[in-house]
């Protein structure tokens, strides 16, 4: 792997800007899992921070000077609300903490003159059909694909594409409504089951569409990486053991160091490089998915964002640096530490929602902490709401943290770790169906490979 950090213009520490408390806009919506980590690092850089918060129309007003109320499907009235705020307390960076704002933040960024990636990447790398195009076009590795609309005839489109194939929203992210078909029939079953969870987020039926790609098999991993001018450093590399196959793609355990061979990690650090270079991001965290197969590696997905939900916890550099904090100080241009990680493995598990229903209770935590090398378990999900399982859902039982001396002593603590978990989950009807769309029909491909929990 380059261990080589890319060299930035940053602030010597005697120059008087860095003595000013510098002022950041994260943007973040109100269930986001990452808002607290940006903001407890922020504190600890002795940053001003004022939170952009996803507010609905009619509800603008700030709840304090700190929060600053936008709505994230009007960029360009947020945008102006942005500079509106600058020029009375100027913003030395804009940062979205997730996907929610990813465009917003560079079209602000854009408007203020600040350093970030062009408007035109950040929104390449949240439409996965502009991001397709734009890798094939730069001649990165990455599956065959062909865009259709939504208003589409599934049972003529089933009778055209190849199998197995992986159905895909444009802008959901965490897997949610990606489907594999192996037949007709399921593409049509998948297609159906697609469409209503696209509409279900507020997208218009007429406007958007959705990807049809050959199925990559192979071997999951994901990369964590800080771009600076175009240069990749990579920050973590992560197996994924657990296999991805279908028909639907929940992510569980994250391992890092890598196990792979330095020569394939040297091949993925290149691929995911002219990734973000073929869509056009330069600057700042991304986050790539990637499978290995023995002709080499295989772009999934890039995003210009951080590591999502709680798993950026096990992440840290230098001398205690946690990941976000590396990230503001790189977007203000700070002078960073060494970029070496912990030496020893890390982990985590995102533990999955086995079945629908309302999480009556959760026990065997304190069990599964006893479990040598767990370091931390977190459930994240509410008692007493509805769980949703992929593809309709986008959440986590929550998350279990682990760290020793080897990823696969790391890999069985976590398995460990969950086993002892027990969740009470009942599927009371007439709640469920308040907010759940009734399911179609397993399909064959279902059936044959059920869903992990």
């Amino acid at each position: 792997m380059n261990s080589q950090q890319p060299q930035r213009p940053s602030l010597p520490s005697s120059q008087p800007m860095a003595e000013e408390r510098q002022r950041v806009l994260l943007l973040m919506t109100p269930a986001t899992y990452r808002g607290g980590a940006f903001v407890s690092a922020a504190r600890r850089l002795g940053l001003e921070i004022v939170v952009g918060l996803d507010t609905p129309p009619g509800l603008a007003s700030s709840r304090s000077p700190e929060i600053l109320a936008l709505d994230f499907k009007a960029p360009e009235e947020a945008v102006q609300r942005i500079v509106s705020f600058a020029r009375e307390h100027p913003l030395q960076a804009v940062l979205s903490v997730d996907d929610s704002a990813v465009e917003l933040a560079a079209l602000a960024s854009a408007a203020l003159g600040l350093p970030c990636n062009a408007p035109d990447a950040a929104e390449a790398a949240r439409d996965k059909y502009l991001m397709r195009r734009r890798m094939a076009a730069g001649g990165v590795p990455c599956p065959v694909f062909r865009h259709f609309p939504l208003t589409a005839d599934p049972a003529a489109i089933a009778h055209i594409v190849s199998y197995p194939c992986v159905l895909k929203p444009l802008r959901l992210s965490g897997s949610r409504g990606v489907i594999r078909a192996n037949t007709p029939e399921e593409f049509v079953a998948a297609f159906l089951r697609l469409k209503r969870i696209v509409l279900a987020e507020g997208f218009d039926e007429g406007s958007t569409g959705f990807l049809v790609e050959d199925f990559i098999p192979g071997f999951e991993v994901a990369l964590e990486g800080l771009l600076t001018a175009g240069q990749l450093q990579v920050l973590a590399l992560f197996d994924k053991p657990d296999p991805l196959d279908g028909p639907f793609f929940e992510e569980t355990i994250y391992v890092t160091p890598s196990r792979l061979p330095a020569a394939v990690q040297e091949a993925i650090r290149s691929c995911v490089e002219r990734a973000a270079a073929s869509i056009g991001l330069r600057e700042g965290p991304v986050h790539a998915e990637l499978r290995v197969n023995e002709q080499g590696p295989w772009m999934l997905e890039i995003a210009g964002r951080s590591i999502g939900g709680l798993c950026s916890t096990i992440l840290e550099f230098g001398a205690g640096m946690c990941l976000e904090e590396l990230i503001l100080r790189h977007a203000l241009g700070r002078e960073l530490p060494s970029l070496e990680r912990r030496p020893e493995a890390a982990g985590v598990m995102m533990i999955p929602i086995p079945q629908a229903g309302i999480l009556k209770g959760v026990s065997g935590i304190e069990e599964a902490k006893q479990v040598p090398l767990i370091t931390g378990v977190e459930i994240t999900a509410p008692l007493h709401n509805p769980l949703v399982p992929l593809p309709e859902g986008a959440s986590y039982l929550g998350f279990i943290f682990a760290r020793g001396e080897s990823p696969a002593a790391v890999e069985e603590a976590l398995r460990s770790a969950h086993r002892c978990l027990r969740f009470d989950i009942r599927r009371e009807l007439p709640v469920l169906n308040a907010v759940l769309t009734p399911p179609l029909p397993p399909t064959s491909s279902e059936r044959a490979y059920p869903h992990r929990g």
